[in-house]
């Protein structure tokens, strides 16, 4: 888990991906279908603020110093995730592929997580090898972070935009 001082931008991807699997968690658990549609939204939301700071600021810096066809899958594997995001957001929870959706981005998530952090030489493991400065890395993704999530509470984040299609 991240504190005031855990600059390091890995660190921080990786708190976030601990959130949402605990949002995963508690909307398997829900039985309400009001209180899963407001879960399946918060999941929604976390992963569009996600996605958009390793896109714009995390990636971007891996660019030419990782293994290049584990950053491109990334970059497609969010694409995935942000179709069905983006149909959740715009479905109800009494839609009848709605459980099963959130259940497939659920599993497309746990596969990207794996190979950000958990496999070997995942890309986490990568970049904490290569010659980047994880902490300015953090604080810029931390304040892009708080930019996004201030107009998430605001006025609402737009649909996901899907980078390679």
């Amino acid at each position: 888990m991240t504190s005031r001082t855990d600059r390091d931008a890995t660190h921080i991807l990786a708190t976030d991906h601990r959130e949402v699997e605990r949002l995963f968690d508690t909307f398997e658990k829900a039985r309400d279908s009001d209180k899963k549609q407001a879960i399946a939204e918060q999941i929604c939301t976390e992963l569009k603020i996600h996605a958009q700071i390793e896109e714009e600021i995390f990636y971007p810096a891996l660019r030419g110093k990782i293994d290049e066809d584990l950053l491109n899958e990334a970059y497609v594997e969010h694409d995935g995730a942000k179709t069905l995001i983006n149909e959740i957001m715009a479905g109800g929870s009494d839609d009848a592929f709605y459980d099963a959706k959130v259940t497939v981005l659920k599993e497309q998530i746990e596969h990207h997580v794996e190979e950000e952090e958990k496999m070997r030489g995942n890309m986490f493991q990568q970049a904490r090898a290569a010659d980047i400065d994880l902490e300015a890395l953090g604080d810029a993704m931390l304040a892009r972070k708080q930019e996004l999530k201030t107009l998430a509470e605001s006025e609402g984040l737009p649909p996901a935009q899907p980078v390679t299609m």
